[in-house]
């Protein structure tokens, strides 16, 4: 058995104790688009999406499946030991297409035998039945996560960053995929502009009422080929200084039920392109500190966290 060495259930945790070692995740692009930048919905995309569909570490949409795989594994395997994979398909809505070609792309990943589960970025307005279908069956085959980015509750909030859909198609898209058995990750954006620390915490707290599998706490970025990177040279506006941010993912973590799994806490933006904040491209920094965070709180004291052997 593994010792969890974090005071939150760490997805890194949940994953050696299902498959006896650590797994890699390997970003993967199907070569698909957005309804948020297609003209079905808008053409610009979310106000933080990068021109890669926040797809900017995964491979190349050009190259067959198999061939990101292995070269994934490749790189990989070049820094780390490592066996078993998640294929992750990252980049845009990554269940916006036909049926066969998700079943193809899909199936080619999951039929890979260093592939242990396959997890799928997308929206929770492209889930149709036939969509929940196809995840169903492969799901018998191998895990299947969805991820979802909901990244804010607040109506207000979600205009400003053209997200798109209602709370409620959200909330509709988790209930289906739970009656499908398909564990499901939330993503929130910590950060979003004008959003009060309160607003931020109310987010989460509903986040951890849903009964999901994991969830992605994701500090705000601002990239400079984005919309919210043109709208911050016009109009900036406060952004987190790294001790607030640690303080308010411990505050997070706090209101989250120990059962959800922790898939992240903070994120590295490409360095290339962040505007700001600048402190998060140390993000091994800010990890540790959230960790020295955690420790110095009385009301952690005494808790499991899943640390059981």
């Amino acid at each position: 058995m593994f010792w969890n060495e974090k005071r939150y259930y760490s997805v890194d945790y949940y994953l050696k104790q299902t498959f006896g070692e650590k797994i890699y995740r390997l970003s993967l692009n199907g070569g698909m688009t957005c309804p948020n930048r297609d003209g079905t919905l808008g053409t610009g995309g979310c106000i933080f999406c990068s021109s890669a569909g926040s797809g900017d570490f995964a491979q190349k949409s050009s190259k067959p499946i198999c061939q990101q795989l292995a070269t994934a594994k490749e790189q990989m395997r070049s820094k780390r030991n490592c066996q078993k994979f998640i294929a992750y398909f990252q980049a845009f809505t990554n269940t916006y297409a036909p049926v066969n070609y998700l079943r193809k792309i899909f199936m080619e990943a999951i039929s890979d035998p260093d592939v242990v589960i396959l997890s799928i970025a997308t929206r929770p307005d492209c889930l149709s039945s036939e969509i929940l279908q196809l995840l169903t069956e492969l799901n018998d085959l191998k895990p299947v996560w969805i991820e979802l980015g909901l990244q804010t509750i607040h109506p207000a909030t979600s205009r400003f960053i053209r997200s798109g859909f209602t709370l409620e198609c959200f909330h509709m898209a988790v209930t289906a995929l739970q009656q499908c058995s398909i564990p499901t990750i939330v993503h929130v954006i910590l950060g979003l502009p004008g959003e009060t620390r309160e607003q931020m915490l109310q987010t989460v707290s509903y986040v951890g009422n849903l009964g999901i599998f994991g969830i992605k706490l994701q500090l705000l970025h601002i990239l400079s080929d984005t919309e919210l990177g043109v709208f911050y040279a016009r109009q900036p506006f406060p952004l987190f200084s790294q001790d607030d941010y640690c303080e308010l993912v411990a505050d997070c973590l706090e209101l989250l039920p120990q059962t959800i799994t922790i898939h992240r806490l903070t994120g590295d933006g490409p360095k290339n392109l962040l505007v700001a904040p600048l402190w998060s491209s140390a993000k091994r920094s800010v990890l540790n500190q959230i960790e020295r965070t955690l420790k110095t709180r009385d009301t952690w004291q005494g808790k499991c966290y899943h640390n059981k052997e």
